[in-house]
């Protein structure tokens, strides 16, 4: 049956994972961020040194927080209060100047027209509920001729029919089902590197499961020029480090990164 999920709910989903959640990433159990999707992000997003720079879902500020240690002037927003407590906590604790605002991507009246230097969003803009009224919105606080660059889901891979099944070969294969399912639902899963796995409990992750023509159509319509799409592979060292990531860089790509400049 399908569900309505607004901000709110959303919302009151990651403040309940929000303990766990920004423990277990601090320690690096996290491994497709640490060993994956992070080298990879920031190869692609690049320098952005000096720039007033925007982080649209910014959690409890990891992400956030490598950014401005790499010399961009971060303000981050989330919609999870407890998310950023974490965030404002770390900050207080190591400060690196970073300003963080309790608000949905999709509505930031705190900030005013062409506020910011660049808008970057790491694994955010999927878990929204409202993708259109977040392009709009970062095109508006975004300066004219600046860049908008974010990671998400693969869409045409991570979907509600996703799985792996090993052949009589012992080679492990993908199967994708359900692409055009659109209906909200909350996923449940753990960090499984971490320790105590099965005592751990397990996040509770919004999804709003779209296909790619929608992130791109949506992009464009909303007044952004689409300047690149990459598509990471597990790198040999990451599935050195990590076999479990071998079948990942055998056969598909988890994550999509975009670039756009607001026109």
């Amino acid at each position: 049956m399908a569900i309505e999920l607004s901000d709110r709910e959303v919302a009151l989903h990651w403040n309940q994972n929000a303990e766990t959640w920004a423990a277990h990433v601090r320690e690096g159990w996290d491994v497709f961020r640490e060993h994956y999707n992070n080298p990879a992000f920031l190869e692609f997003v690049g320098d952005l040194s000096g720039k007033l720079v925007l982080d649209a879902g910014c959690g409890e500020g990891y992400n956030t927080r490598i950014f401005a240690r790499r010399g961009a002037r971060m303000t981050g927003v989330d919609l999870s209060l407890r998310m950023l407590e974490f965030a404002r906590e770390e900050e207080r604790r190591a400060p690196l100047g970073i300003g963080y605002e309790l608000a949905s991507y999709a509505a930031m009246p705190m900030f005013a027209d062409e506020s910011f230097g660049a808008v970057v969003s790491t694994m955010a803009l999927m878990d929204g509920a409202d993708f259109p009224g977040a392009m709009r919105e970062i095109r508006r606080v975004l300066k004219r001729g600046c860049d908008l660059i974010f990671s998400i889901l693969h869409p045409c891979f991570a979907t509600k029919g996703m799985g792996w099944i090993r052949t009589e070969s012992g080679e492990d294969r993908l199967t994708v089902g359900r692409y055009f399912d659109d209906a909200a639902w909350v996923e449940r899963w753990k960090f499984n590197a971490a320790p105590h796995v099965a005592q751990n409990p397990a996040f509770a992750v919004p999804r709003f499961d779209k296909m790619l023509s929608f992130y791109i159509n949506h992009l464009i319509e909303s007044g952004f020029v689409l300047r690149g799409i990459h598509e990471p592979r597990v790198t040999e060292q990451a599935v050195m480090a990590h076999p479990a990531f071998a079948k990942w860089r055998a056969h598909v790509p988890l994550f999509i990164y975009f670039r756009a400049t607001r026109a």
